[in-house]
């Protein structure tokens, strides 16, 4: 088992930045793709950002690209999302999830953390 938390989550005015953070444990984080996904209320999950095992491919859905930045620190079995120019649209819950390959697709995943509310005021 992997166990999985986030943090970094709030409240923050458009335009600002936030920097979520998802902690691993259990298993041999760097064996792990890594990726983020979010759900607004009365909306199916999407697909954010995923990152590969080693780092050195990133993926990102468009509506984020240019805004946000994905990485991980090994070292301390951990995974950011760097998030730049909030909307208010990019409001709502954001989970990590760490499987086998970098995918947007939920089910290529095998282990997910809880998820941090992230609210972007207008």
């Amino acid at each position: 088992q992997m166990q999985l938390v986030e943090s970094g989550g709030g409240l923050v005015e458009a335009g600002g930045s936030l920097r979520l953070a998802c902690a691993a444990s259990g298993r041999t984080f760097d064996s792990y793709a890594m990726g983020w996904f979010r759900q607004a209320p009365g909306k199916e999950r999407e697909f954010v950002s995923a990152i590969s095992r080693t780092g050195g491919v990133t993926y990102y859905t468009d509506s984020v690209k240019g805004r946000f930045t994905i990485s991980r620190d090994d070292a301390k079995n951990t995974v950011y999302l760097q998030m730049n120019s909030l909307k208010p649209e990019d409001t709502a819950v954001y989970c990590c999830a760490a499987g086998r390959i970098p995918t947007m697709r939920p089910g290529n995943y095998v282990y997910w953390g809880q998820g941090t509310q992230v609210t972007v005021s207008s």
